[in-house]
């Protein structure tokens, strides 16, 4: 038998390396801004930023449809998933 452990599970905790402050480089800054954030930031703000101009494929929401700003970051892709979208961004911070 498995022993219980006596405190209850809570909220998970993200990683330090999530949490560390990353610079957006100048492609990235036009959509999320200058100041170091947290990658978990930068991702929410990015996911602000396509949701408020409506930039997710209504027919696939796992797919971003890029605008002039996004193509910059997206290496010059229209349309990427989302998954594919986490990591182009990240090529664009210091």
């Amino acid at each position: 038998m498995a022993q219980e452990n006596s405190q209850p599970k809570g909220k998970r905790q993200p990683s330090a390396a999530f949490l560390k402050p990353v610079k957006p480089d100048e492609k990235l800054a036009t959509i999320i801004g200058d100041q170091p954030l947290a990658r978990t930031e930068v991702t929410r703000k990015l996911w602000d930023y396509i949701r408020g101009h409506n930039l997710q494929d209504p027919n696939n929401k796992t797919f971003i449809k890029a605008d002039e700003n996004l193509k910059q970051v997206f290496d010059g892709k229209e349309r990427v998933s989302m998954f594919e979208m986490t990591k182009l961004v990240f090529n664009h911070v210091l």
